[in-house]
């Protein structure tokens, strides 16, 4: 058997596995490690029951960063402004908890399962759900599931824009086409169907389809400046990294560290949180995820542009050749 076969059937046996090791540790370790790391939470009410309360959630060893608030309003607000996941209002009747579900199920079933540690044996804590998830996806299931279809597309727009060799403003008309209706469709699915977001129509379709471009445009801009393996690059950081560290099936600060903040500043982690911003806070702390997910879309629509303009071909100049004049007679 010739050497270079026998040297790509060992690439493929030996590649196989360790694509299959990092899709276990990158989807696996981080849900295996869920737990709260420095997680937003409001304490309202006067002192000292308010301040004895916050100190009691603060020795859970950094599981929780504490914001304390004057009032109840207070505390509402901040949840609503996506400040905070939720807050414990000390009343004089005893500790009331205030949560938001659609910020995360996983997080508001945290909380209640501290706050119920933190009292006294016995004491029921009535739990109000200040911003609620929509009845039709109550755990949130839909929405956490809708990252990765999205990463799909995009990958796929990328590496179809690649495999097409399509080049400058062609490149960019196709990435921009696929993103635009691939976020009509979504929005379609997700809200007017099924129900499962349920804010602005066009801002969700907008923030499905900026998604869908950051990460088509950063494969397609992957592959133009290193050449086809710049696909499947693009296409481990967005799937296999970006994936399972975006936290949207439960939140960032749930995630080990530093995985949480490494997924936020990726597409599918900033695409998720800027998706529950703008279908179920009204937009609120929407800026951060959106200001992300516009530079890698910029930052790849340029590499496709400035890539493509180098692979040009140089046009064919015939060479001049000597004219041949006849032979006057003599």
């Amino acid at each position: 058997m010739p050497a270079a076969p026998n040297r790509r059937l060992v690439a493929v046996v030996l590649l196989v596995p360790v694509v299959v090791a990092l899709a276990l540790w990158a989807f696996a370790w981080p849900a295996a490690r869920m737990a709260p790391r420095d997680l937003p939470v409001g304490v309202a009410g006067a002192a000292p029951a308010a301040g004895q309360l916050a100190q009691q959630l603060e020795q859970r060893d950094g599981a929780f960063e504490i914001h304390r608030y004057d009032s109840e309003a207070a505390a509402r607000t901040a949840i609503e402004d996506r400040s905070v996941y939720g807050a414990v209002v000390v009343t004089p009747k005893g500790p009331e908890l205030l949560t938001a579900s659609a910020a995360g199920p996983v997080v508001a079933q945290l909380l209640r399962e501290a706050v119920a540690a933190s009292t006294a044996a016995g004491t029921a804590v009535p739990v109000t759900d200040v911003v609620a998830a929509p009845a039709a996806d109550p755990r949130g299931s839909v929405l956490g599931a809708s990252i990765l279809p999205l990463a799909i597309a995009g990958v796929a727009a990328g590496s179809a824009v690649t495999l097409l060799r399509l080049r400058g403003g062609r490149a960019v008309t196709a990435l921009l086409g696929v993103a635009a209706l691939v976020g009509i469709v979504a929005a379609a699915l997700t809200d007017s169907w099924l129900g499962v977001i349920t804010g602005d129509w066009w801002s969700e379709a907008g923030t499905l389809g900026l998604t869908v471009l950051a990460i088509g445009a950063t494969v397609a801009g992957l592959a133009a400046l290193v050449g086809p393996a710049g696909v499947g690059l693009g296409s481990l950081l967005m799937v296999l990294v970006g994936n399972p560290f975006s936290g949207v099936t439960s939140a960032p600060e749930l995630l080990p560290r530093p995985v949480g903040a490494i997924g936020q500043w990726l597409p599918p982690g900033a695409g998720g949180s800027l998706l529950r911003s703008v279908a179920f806070f009204d937009g609120r702390a929407a800026s951060g995820p959106a200001l992300i997910l516009a530079l890698w879309a910029a930052l790849g629509l340029t590499a496709v542009i400035g890539g493509g303009r180098r692979r040009l071909p140089a046009p064919d100049v015939p060479e001049a050749t000597p004219s041949r004049q006849p032979a006057l007679a003599g």
